[in-house]
């Protein structure tokens, strides 16, 4: 009998319909020489640590580190998750042949692995591996099985994952919490720290901090209206600094320039094309939830889940916004069957996947087509199963993703950009347009409710517009003008909403809007696509962040905590970015596990080292420059005789 384990009831009774295993058992299905039974996502884990040893039940620094001398799993969770456990490994013992029908990427491998060896699974085991669960791509997938040992690194690098936040997270929590912590006993405050959590929240620390210590200055532009449009002086200034600093000054250059006319001395157009928005990978898809609808990283992943699981869109736990060449052919298959649901369709069902350039012929872009960019799955798209049983919410986000799959396929807006330079005085101002041609991909998206311009506290507006058209100017002419002066106050930084902060988990904190180069990034992101959004919700959970309007603000909790971490490692994004760079380097076979695991023993005992040398309690969280020491009963900060208010804790 050949067992076959998907990851969740439902994607495992789908598969058994395929496979004409229909009947139904305690557990599984069973029929046409398959049981098809399935695991509720993770059925293993990882050992607590006093599972491994009895000095490790109690909270001592004398313990640490706990570096387990081997790693063992357990099967985790509720009476229902042993009954599930026990099924799979009966079936198991019995089995020919095992086929992992688990989610397609690393998270999917290691859950499944971890079961077959806690349930001495000693049988042949095969791989499927899809992404899309149609009952074509499955199909395909069952005559394409692979054996388990191709997807080795696939899971050595899973469970360097794990292991990693095992040793970092036990341990860093334990040592912070021992050492820094407020109260004893069951009244004592946990310090969690994580190896993905900390720099996540140290970056919204950071950002908040930089907000608070904004000094504004004001300074002044120079602009003046000319038959109704609005052209800035060309002033040039040192980077950082700004043209007019005072009023006096800007009135005077007012003055200089009032009574002159002013002279178009150039106009130069050039015609440029606007390429159409890149497929979707998980975290582009979360950003624009975000935006358009306010959704939560969280709720988007739910959703995309749940329409792969449903069939009508492929694998969403994806970081790349790329297609596979043997894709391309079947996608005006994939077109046809979402024609009744999108109009835009339309123009596209007559063209040929032929390769071809020109009429007639589908476009192959290398902006969409590119093997090099794909590893173990391409970008989100449509399956072209029609999309009737999803929710409201879920019908957002498929358009959101078909939208973006059709518009790969039409013509390149074309533009004309203008830019107009003009002179009064010894005075150069400027002012630049922009004319849409043909719109091309633009017209799949007139009908799509656009709800990011709806303006927050985050939001902030230009004076000009360089989008619309200007006024068709001549070189030469010239005519009367009427300069002013606008007063303006530099803004500081903004708070990060749950879009920009899944950005800069995914640039390692850098500021990034070029697509080409937030790609290159990638590697060295904080967190993987499938995990960003758990690590949000984790903030929220343990109250280190929390919400106001769009923003994402840290809690006292969160900023005492950040400022309490000694060790640059736990809060640095690049340095957690370089490790995650890592874990790729192993599921490619370009780093060995055995490395990276003696990297992480070394690293685990330099964090407890660092606690355990620092005498010193925790930063004050009042002034920030003293340490809190404890009293007979009570904490306070040790700069109480200079006037620290924490005294009072005394």
């Amino acid at each position: 009998m050949i067992v076959c384990v998907a990851e969740k009831p439902l994607v495992g009774e789908y598969i058994a319909r395929v496979l004409g295993a229909n009947q139904r058992k305690n557990g599984y299905f069973e029929g046409n020489g398959y049981q098809v039974t399935w695991t509720f996502g993770h059925l293993c884990a990882l050992l607590d640590p006093q599972e491994y040893t009895e000095q490790w039940k109690a909270w001592n620094l004398s313990s640490l580190p706990m570096i387990p001398a081997r790693f063992s799993i357990k099967v985790h969770g509720d009476e229902g998750v042993h009954k599930q456990f026990n099924v799979i490994k009966n079936l198991i013992e019995q089995a020919d042949e095992v086929i992992n029908c688990g989610d397609a990427g690393q998270e999917g491998e290691l859950i499944q692995r971890w079961v077959y060896q806690k349930a001495g699974c000693k049988c042949p085991v095969k791989r499927l591996w899809v992404s899309s669960l149609t009952e074509d791509a499955v199909r395909e997938g069952f005559a394409q099985l692979k054996d388990q040992s191709n997807y080795q690194h696939l899971y050595e690098a899973g469970l360097m994952r794990a292991i990693g936040d095992w040793l970092l997270g036990m341990n860093a929590t334990r040592a912070y919490t021992i050492r820094y912590a407020r109260g004893s006993g069951r009244d004592r405050q946990v310090l969690s720290v994580g190896r993905v959590q900390t720099p996540t929240l140290a970056l919204v620390v950071k950002r908040q901090a930089e907000i608070d210590h904004f000094v504004p200055r004001t300074y002044w532009e120079l602009k003046t209206t000319y038959r109704d449009t609005l052209f800035s002086a060309q002033i040039p200034v040192e980077e950082g600094e700004y043209a007019i600093t005072s009023q006096e000054q800007g009135e005077a250059m007012v003055n200089a320039i009032k009574d002159l006319p002013l002279v178009i001395t150039s106009v130069e157009k050039k015609k440029g094309l606007e390429y159409a928005p890149k497929l979707y990978d998980l975290t582009s898809l979360q950003v624009d939830c975000n935006k358009k609808y306010s959704f939560s990283a969280e709720q988007t992943l739910q959703l995309i889940q749940s329409l792969y699981e449903k069939r009508v869109t492929t694998y969403p736990r994806v970081d790349t916004t790329y297609l596979s060449d043997d894709i391309y052919p079947k996608i005006p298959a994939t077109l046809a069957g979402i024609k009744d649901y999108f109009p835009q369709v339309t123009p596209l069902l007559s063209l040929k996947a032929d390769g071809k350039k020109g009429a007639g012929s589908l476009p192959k872009s290398k902006k969409v087509f590119d093997n090099k960019k794909v590893t173990d799955h391409h970008a989100i798209i449509p399956t072209g199963v029609k999309p009737d049983n999803i929710t409201a919410d879920e019908r957002k986000v498929y358009d959101l993703v078909a939208l973006h799959f059709i518009a790969a396929f039409y013509p390149e807006c074309e533009v004309s950009n203008t830019t107009v330079m003009a002179k009064t005085g010894e005075m150069d101002f400027r002012v630049t347009g922009r004319e849409v041609l043909k719109p091309g991909w633009r017209t799949v998206f007139e009908k799509e409710p656009d709800l990011s311009d709806k303006p927050d506290e985050n939001d902030q507006t230009e004076d000009a517009d360089s989008s619309k058209s200007l006024p068709a100017f001549t070189q030469g002419e010239s005519g009367p003008h009427e300069p002013l002066l606008k007063e303006k106050t530099t803004t500081p930084p903004k708070y990060y909403t749950e879009a920009t902060l899944l950005r800069a988990m995914e640039t390692a904190g850098k500021t990034v809007d070029d697509e080409e180069l937030r790609d290159a990034l990638k590697e060295n992101g904080i967190g993987r696509p499938s995990t960003r959004a758990a690590i949000i919700e984790k903030l929220y959970q343990r109250k280190y962040i929390q919400k106001q309007g769009k923003s994402i603000r840290a809690t006292d909790v969160g900023i005492d905590l950040i400022h309490t971490i000694i060790s640059p490692l736990l809060k640095s994004a690049e340095l957690t970015g370089l490790w995650e760079k890592k874990l790729r380097e192993i599921e490619r076979g370009e780093y060995t596990a055995q490395q990276f695991l003696d990297e992480l023993k070394e690293m685990t005992a330099g964090v407890v080292y660092d606690v355990k040398a620092n005498k010193a309690g925790m930063l004050c969280p009042v002034c920030h420059q003293g340490h809190v020491i404890r009293g007979n009963t009570r904490y306070g900060c040790s700069r109480w005789r200079e006037g620290c208010t924490y005294a009072e804790a005394f």
